[in-house]
């Protein structure tokens, strides 16, 4: 069975009526790393009615578990 890893992905949604793009970082426990962006399209299409075109990833990175900000 594969190892679930959790992904820190950082990225904004663009839509055409809002004046300024919305910024997110979420982290997401999938076992690769296209699963996990798969699944961000899905929740934040979902959440907030964006298209994929709209959704840009700006970074995807493996995130330790147990690993703090700034230490």
């Amino acid at each position: 069975m594969s190892e679930v890893k959790i992904y820190r992905i950082t990225g904004r949604i663009d839509k055409p009526l809002l004046f300024e793009p919305i910024k997110f970082r979420k982290d997401i426990a999938a076992a690769k790393e296209v699963h996990a962006v798969e699944r961000i399209y899905a929740e934040m299409g979902s959440r907030h009615r964006a298209k994929r075109h709209q959704i840009k990833i700006l970074k995807v990175e493996e995130f330790e578990e147990g690993a703090e900000e700034g230490t």
